[in-house]
């Protein structure tokens, strides 16, 4: 009975991954054919990337104000704290910098589109454009992955600079004068690095989106299925930015080695 329940499991899992990876290949190939939907794209920039810069400015903000913080703590003991503002950059650009945005993103913007495209499904709305013959990929998936490619990126940089301000701010309390923390940033970091903190956004952004795009697409019973079907898609977005970011790490690790 067991074994027959996790085959059951497995099935649907490895057919809903299946399904997952269909939709991000055919969004690859339908974000380079016509009509682009300019119109779509832009709503969807705006909804998607503007809407999100207040959380991602405060969650940059305070983290990088704990950063500092915390190696001012460690780092007063031995003289170094001139250092402060190397630690704060490479923690936050390498690795808390897209995390935590993607995060946030992913709670806010990743149950937006599940809800939106869930609501369209469970009112027939996804049927009647079908019906007329819309590409529905073409017309709701890939003007929301592109604006996601655009937006996060953005988003995570503006985190970035937000949380070295911000990292600042503690640090001045301590004595630690701009100059001095403006030095400290190159000598923890190389240009690689800034690459890292671009490539880990613009790749949790394509997640949140197909992730909230499909699972909104597969919304089954009413109003109560939108509501699972969100919180489904927060879960798996916010599982998968944290599982692939172990990965990416692990990739960029090797090739500077």
């Amino acid at each position: 009975m067991n074994i027959a329940i996790v085959d059951r499991l497995m099935l649907r899992f490895f057919a809903e991954l299946q399904g997952w990876f269909r939709l991000g290949a055919k969004t690859f190939v339908r974000m380079f054919r016509r009509p682009f939907y300019y119109r779509e794209f832009a709503i969807q920039f705006d909804k998607l990337g503007f809407s999100s810069l207040f959380i991602c400015i405060l969650t940059g903000l305070f983290t990088g104000m704990v950063m500092a913080l915390q190696a001012l703590i460690q780092l007063k003991p031995f003289a170094a704290t001139s250092y402060v503002g190397g630690m704060v950059a490479v923690t936050m650009i390498k690795e808390l910098g897209p995390v935590l945005a993607s995060l946030m993103v992913a709670g806010r913007v990743g149950s937006a589109i599940t809800a939106e495209l869930g609501t369209m499904v469970v009112t027939e709305q996804v049927d009647a454009m079908r019906v007329e013959g819309t590409d529905i990929i073409q017309r709701l998936v890939a003007p929301r992955v592109k604006a996601m490619l655009l937006a996060m990126p953005l988003l995570t940089v503006v985190a970035d600079v937000v949380s070295l301000a911000g990292g600042y701010m503690i640090s001045a309390g301590y004595g630690i004068n701009p100059t001095m923390y403006i030095k400290g940033l190159p000598q923890f970091m190389v240009f690689q690095d800034l690459i890292e903190g671009l490539v880990k956004p613009a790749v949790f952004g394509l997640l949140i989106t197909l992730t909230g795009c499909y699972v909104g697409l597969n919304t089954r019973g009413g109003a109560e299925g939108v509501g699972a079907a969100a919180k489904q898609a927060v879960v798996l977005s916010s599982v998968m930015v944290l599982v692939t970011d172990f990965f990416l790490t692990k990739i960029f690790v090797t090739f500077r080695g």
